[in-house]
C-alpha cells in the first residue's frame, strides 16, 4: 500500500491533492502538512512514506530548503516538486537539489498522477517542454551562485537557511547534523564569498538572487 505525504500550505489545494493522489492505486494513503516543520514531524513519525509531494512556496522555511533537508535526512524517499513557478531555472535548481520530479501547478490532475507513477517506478520526471528548455539552457545562461562561488550542495542548503535568519542550532536540527558541522559549512561559505560575517554573506546572496 502506498503512503504519500503532501506538503502544501493552502488548505483547499492540499485537500484537493489528498483526494486526487488517493487514485494512484487502490489503498493509497495520503498525509498532509502545511509547512516544513509539520512535514518533518510527519516524516519522523511515519517510517513507511513512499513519496513526498512538495510545494516550493511555503511560509517560513522554503520548499527548496526543505527539499535539501529531506534529501539529507531521508535520502531514499523520492520528492516531487509541485510549483507555481515553472521556469527552467527553478526546475533545474530543484533537480540539482535532489528532486525526482517537477510538476507545474498549471498541470492537469492526470499529468500529476502520471508524473507520480513514473517517479514511483524509479524514473525522473520533467514536462517535455521544460526538459527541452533546460537542455537549450533557456533561463539558465547565468551561472548559479553555487557555480559562481564553488559552493557544494550542503553549503547551499546552509546558505539558504542563513538567508531565512536561522541560527546554527536551528540549521543543525533542520539538516540533522551537528552544530560543529554547520559552523564548518558557514566558515567555508564566508571564505568562498570573500566575506567575514553573516550580514555580508546575506548581502552577496541577495545580489545573486538566491531564492528562498
Amino acid at each position: 500500500m502506498l503512503k504519500v505525504l503532501i506538503i502544501e500550505d493552502h488548505a483547499l489545494v492540499r485537500e484537493g491533492l489528498l483526494v486526487a493522489v488517493r487514485s494512484l492505486e487502490d489503498g493509497t494513503e495520503t498525509l498532509g502538512a502545511q509547512d516544513a516543520d509539520e512535514g518533518l514531524k510527519v516524516l519522523e513519525t511515519n517510517d513507511d512514506i513512499d513519496l513526498v509531494v512538495l510545494d516550493l512556496m511555503l511560509p517560513g522555511t522554503s520548499g527548496m530548503a526543505l527539499l535539501g533537508a529531506i534529501r539529507k535526512r531521508y535520502p531514499t524517499i523520492p520528492v516531487v516538486i509541485l510549483s507555481a513557478l515553472d521556469d527552467p531555472e527553478t526546475a533545474g535548481r530543484a533537480m540539482r537539489q535532489g528532486a525526482s520530479g517537477f510538476v507545474p501547478k498549471a498541470s492537469s490532475t492526470d499529468s500529476l498522477l502520471d508524473a507520480l507513477r513514473q517517479v514511483l517506478e524509479g524514473e525522473v520526471y520533467l514536462p517535455q517542454g521544460m526538459r527541452e528548455a533546460m537542455e537549450r539552457g533557456d533561463g539558465t545562461r547565468g551561472k548559479s551562485i553555487a557555480d559562481r562561488y564553488g559552493l557544494t550542495a550542503a553549503q547551499m542548503r546552509v546558505l539558504e537557511l542563513l538567508t531565512q535568519g536561522k541560527t546554527n542550532r536551528q540549521i543543525a536540527e533542520m539538516l540533522d547534523v551537528t552544530e560543529g558541522t554547520v559552523k564548518i559549512h558557514v566558515s567555508a561559505i564566508f571564505k568562498a564569498l570573500n566575506v567575514t560575517n553573516r550580514s555580508q554573506a546575506l548581502l552577496v546572496a541577495s545580489r545573486q538572487r538566491v531564492r528562498v
